[in-house]
């Protein structure tokens, strides 16, 4: 299979998660992606040590949180304020399509690495900036990571948060916003091609972190704008909901969360009752019919007295093949497990700097029926030799170039 980005060539100039992702997702499409790092200290995510509270240092040259927006890239050290590496940058920005970049406006501004600049050496190149909070306005030059701009700002995390709490819930994941950020990019980017090959025009592509937390809760933000004002906090009863006895968490007795998500309970209430063993509770009226919708929280109370009294096995031997949807809460092993992502081809086998072969997810988007084919991700400066002889450099000009500290 052909994948749909080969022959694209890629310039990142860009750091940690948000905006590398999108060139981790296109380099498993098919593109060819060069990554820019600084010539000494590399990609700042680099040097992370812990996240959400967990330990990252990597004991291996696998390094999952630079794996995992990374895979596929070549890395090139260059000191961008050395004028023999900028020079450097120029050339290859101009046998690029696209220049990625998510540094703040000041830093664009000192490295010449704006629109105007990257354009006078190549103008037919499409150009992409990742932002906190957008190009413009007032916040335009203010730094922003996903779990201030997306998961705050964005609203996830009032969302999450139930009223009366005495703090915000925090992220399910280290880059969670970000990799939903770099997938939204990798698809902007997709347009801007298209876009360039009917019009002969090249895009100027923004997305912000921001504007992905509010497309992210937007049925919320929609809401709210359409009553003029804050959503109330919905209390719903512990099991269940007021209007739905097959909504909500239940734990088995082996103590696994079950999410039910049953939004027809009209239709799913003789199902469940019947492979539960209790078909008197079909007839019973309270629960007949749309009686149902009416008893919502007194059915929640039998729904997790009934699960509570199973294991998680017993319960996926008597729901086996129901229509009803559930869905078991699972935790990142799990996940990594889950027969269905490994029988779909979405966790990729790619094989470690040391040559042990390791495991990602995939991103997921497939063509053709046919799983992604990933590479690792380089090591801090891996690719820079090999790409400077690409432009042509001799030996000799490589080792003048490290002499003068243009390059890594």
């Amino acid at each position: 299979m052909k994948r749909p980005m080969e022959g694209v060539r890629i310039v990142e100039v860009a750091q940690y998660t948000f905006v590398p992702a999108s060139g981790g997702v296109l380099a498993e499409w098919g593109a060819e992606v060069i990554k820019i790092e600084h010539a000494v200290r590399g990609d700042a995510q680099r040097g992370l040590v812990k996240l959400l509270g967990l330990d990252v240092v990597p004991t291996t040259s696998f390094f999952p949180i630079m794996e995992g927006p990374n895979r596929g890239k070549r890395s090139v050290g260059i000191a961008l304020e050395v004028p023999e590496g900028r020079a450097l940058l120029d050339e290859l920005i101009r046998s690029a399509d696209v220049f990625v970049t998510n540094f703040l406006p000041g830093a664009r501004e000192k490295l010449r690495i704006n629109v105007d600049d990257v354009r006078v050496v190549n103008p037919d190149i499409i150009y992409v900036r990742g932002t906190g909070f957008g190009a413009r306005g007032e916040d335009a030059g203010k730094g922003g990571y996903d779990g201030t701009a997306f998961w705050g700002r964005g609203g996830s995390a009032d969302g999450v948060t139930p009223g009366g709490a005495d703090r915000p819930a925090r992220m399910p994941s280290g880059a969670y916003g970000d990799s939903m950020g770099g997938l939204t990019i990798a698809g902007g980017i997709a347009a801007a091609l298209y876009a360039r090959k009917v019009t002969g025009e090249p895009s100027v592509v923004d997305v912000s972190l921001l504007g992905l937390g509010a497309w992210a809760t937007q049925y919320s933000v929609n809401q709210a704008l359409l009553v003029g004002g804050p959503l109330p906090k919905v209390e719903e009863p512990r099991h269940g909901s007021s209007s739905n006895p097959l909504a909500g968490s239940f734990r088995t007795a082996d103590g696994r969360w079950l999410l039910l998500v049953m939004l027809q309970p009209t239709r799913y209430w003789p199902e469940f009752c019947e492979r539960m063993g209790r078909p008197e509770l079909v007839t019973d009226p309270r629960f007949a019919g749309d009686a149902v919708l009416e008893h919502g929280a007194e059915g929640g109370d039998i729904v997790a007295e009934i699960i509570g009294g199973i294991t998680l096995d017993e319960w996926c031997r008597r729901m086996e093949g129901a229509q009803g949807q559930w869905a078991l809460v699972q935790n990142a092993y799990e996940v990594g497990m889950d027969p269905a992502l490994r029988e779909n081809g979405f966790i990729t086998k790619v094989v470690d700097a040391d040559g042990v072969e390791r495991e990602l997810v995939a991103n997921p988007v497939q063509f053709d029926e046919t799983p992604v084919r990933s590479r690792r991700a380089p090591q801090f400066a891996e690719h820079t030799d090999d790409v400077l002889r690409d432009l042509g450099k001799s030996e000799e000009e490589i080792i003048d170039l490290k002499l003068l500290g243009a390059v890594t």
